[in-house]
């Protein structure tokens, strides 16, 4: 593939991290963002130890001018912006009744008004290059469960958003899908990735499932992907 610019966000580790890591292999100079520069600039940097231009960049997807500020820090750096994946997420899990209003609004913000603010923030740079929009949901964005409604309520958002946006945006030559993954390994909500963790998707796992669809032939558009374990655990 001929070079291309990518912008991830919640890339200084797990899903977001694996996905760079695979799109650096091949070909791609990736912009990676966190809430915390330190983090972006240290990952960045890891990242960069292997192949690739990697830029790190201080943003909070919650913050519409972060997202635009981080975009423009792209653009100013690579020249152009090709590929965007909306990563950034968080969970939190009670039940209804013991979720409080704080605990909501930040599932909310993050997840899915924050996947609004990344497009909004990205959409006229993808718009000249005719580029790909990826949203990183969940099967939970389909399959509601125990203490989950918060969570479920955000993944479900990006799911619907995501698949309306695509239907405005593809006028314009974007393409626009969303991946849903089941179990990953990786530290969402306090795990600590080991061994035990075998059977699950890893992070690398879905930077392969990224470039199979950004591999695919231009008139091809595989709008919603589930992924999920071969194997659950036994």
């Amino acid at each position: 593939m001929e070079k291309k610019i990518a912008y991830i966000t919640g890339g200084t580790k797990g899903i977001g991290f694996g996905i760079a890591q695979v799109l650096l292999r091949n070909g791609i100079n990736v912009a990676i963002s966190g809430r915390k520069l330190e983090d972006a600039q240290k990952a960045a940097k890891l990242l960069s130890e292997n192949s690739g231009e990697v830029l790190g960049i201080s943003s909070d997807v919650r913050n519409f001018e972060d997202e635009k500020n981080a975009v423009s820090e792209t653009v100013r750096k690579f020249g152009r912006l090709d590929y965007v994946i909306a990563n950034a997420g968080l969970g939190i899990f009670k039940p209804v009744d013991e979720l409080s209003v704080e605990d909501w609004n930040a599932m909310i913000d993050t997840n899915l008004t924050g996947v609004f603010h990344t497009m909004k923030a990205s959409v006229e740079e993808l718009k000249k290059t005719e580029g790909y929009f990826i949203s990183i949901s969940s099967l939970a964005g389909t399959n509601f469960f125990e203490k989950g409604s918060g969570y479920n309520a955000s993944k479900f958002g990006v799911v619907g958003f995501t698949q309306a946006a695509m239907t405005d945006l593809r006028r314009y030559g974007i393409k626009v899908s969303t991946i849903m993954p089941g179990s990953v390994s990786t530290y969402f909500n306090g795990n600590e990735p080991s061994e035990k963790d075998a059977w699950k998707i890893q992070p690398e796992d879905l930077g392969e499932v990224v470039m199979d669809i950004l591999r695919m032939h231009p008139r091809v558009l595989p709008s919603k992907i589930e992924i999920r374990p071969l194997k659950p655990n036994s």
